[in-house]
């Protein structure tokens, strides 16, 4: 007969092994969203809004853009998810679907970068700096953000998806290029180009400021 302790001890281990049950799988989600489960396409958004959102306002350079190619993004998503063929890998068809929008937002309208110190802290992305209590490193890794979103901003389109998705997004270059359609010495050279473009670029503004 189990003492107690080890019925407590078998039940303990089990209630863990349910709380470290592992989450759906993309391809399951999917499914179930194109079952018609609403709740799945929320776990879907969960999951990806912040990396489309990131993307978008690289891309975009401008947070409130940023915001509606996002928004965009998930309306196509949600209309077209019948055609995703689930024996290939999601996020490379998110990343172009982001990637289209982006570039039909740019095309009926050029903005400039607007992201301020405040609109960062807003949208969460110095949660990292806060807990330093370092105001001084969040206001100057705010800046440098800025400079650097200022630098990408002043790409060419081709440039500037190409150093986004290889350098901010961290993709590899072939997969780049094949999101982008091109070929990989293309993108490697658009991708050396973008880089020597934005240290220019930054080292002429700090050189005045």
């Amino acid at each position: 007969m189990q003492s107690e302790w080890a019925t407590n001890a078998i039940m303990m281990v089990r209630q863990d092994e349910e709380l470290e049950s592992p989450s759906p799988t993309i391809q399951s989600l999917v499914a179930r969203a194109r079952a018609g489960e609403s709740d799945a396409f929320e776990q879907i958004m969960v999951r990806y809004q912040r990396q489309v959102l990131r993307t978008a306002a690289r891309l975009l350079g401008n947070i409130d853009d940023a915001g509606d190619a996002a928004q965009e993004v998930f309306l196509r998503l949600h209309k077209y998810l019948d055609r995703f063929n689930q024996e290939r890998e999601f996020l490379p068809w998110l990343y172009r679907m982001t990637i289209k929008v982006c570039r039909d937002m740019a095309r009926k309208s050029r903005s400039g970068v607007t992201t301020s110190l405040e609109q960062e802290q807003e949208s969460g992305n110095l949660d990292n700096l806060s807990c330093r209590h370092d105001i001084e490193g969040e206001i100057g890794a705010a800046q440098e953000r800025r400079i650097i979103d200022e630098a990408i901003a002043t790409l060419s389109e081709k440039e500037r998806a190409a150093i986004v998705l290889r350098d901010i997004e961290g993709l590899e270059t072939r997969e780049v290029a094949r999101l982008l359609g091109s070929s990989e010495t293309t993108v490697r050279s658009q991708i050396s180009m973008a880089r020597i473009k934005i240290k220019r670029y930054r080292d002429k503004v700090l050189k005045r400021s």
